[in-house]
């Protein structure tokens, strides 16, 4: 990280009662198929082999990024629940991507590590980036004409939750759900 970067994960933005995972903050992959370290417990058991990448650049990626995921929440084995969750979170943040950094890309990935399985969705934008990540957490914060639940509201639905960016380097918001059934 640069200087100036900022770094978010669900413990260090005050959510109540949830930690990072691992306490770290996970590894951005080389590649779509590059394995994923950094979670407590991950390692090449981490199933790398399962993730998809999507492009957000326009509406129709949206309904096509929600599709996806939904599909994925079902291969990992998500009640119905837990499906909307996720499926609510990956939305606002590729909305988000779309609508405040002119598009970029969404990552799927289901994890297996040690048998337990999760989906972690990693979204990134190269737009203006955030200037006060905690102030975008808060509910009713929007520079748009939404309702300013997206961020904070993706946060709450998932397990682990981190926002990497700097003025003018764009954003990456790395989001993880375990499934605990």
């Amino acid at each position: 990280m640069m200087p100036g970067d900022a770094l978010t994960a669900g413990a260090q933005v005050g959510r109540p009662g949830v930690r990072a995972r691992g306490g770290a903050e996970a590894a951005a992959p080389s590649s779509a198929h590059a394995p994923v370290y950094g979670e407590a417990g991950a390692g090449p058991d981490a199933d790398a082999e399962r993730s998809s990448r999507y492009e957000v650049r326009c509406e129709e990626d949206l309904l096509t990024v929600r599709h996806a995921v939904r599909e994925a929440t079902v291969r990992a084995g998500f009640g119905i629940v837990d499906q909307t969750r996720v499926v609510t979170a990956a939305s606002e943040l590729a909305r988000n991507a779309y609508v405040h950094g002119g598009g970029g890309t969404l990552e799927v990935r289901l994890l297996a590590p040690g048998g337990r399985r999760g989906l972690r969705l990693t979204v990134r934008d190269e737009g203006p980036g955030i200037p006060d990540v905690e102030t975008a957490l808060q509910d009713g914060f929007t520079t748009g004409s939404g309702l300013g639940h997206g961020l904070g509201g993706a946060r709450r639905l998932m397990h682990d939750f981190q926002v990497r960016t700097a003025p003018g380097r764009g954003t990456t918001v790395v989001v993880t759900r375990w499934n605990d059934r």
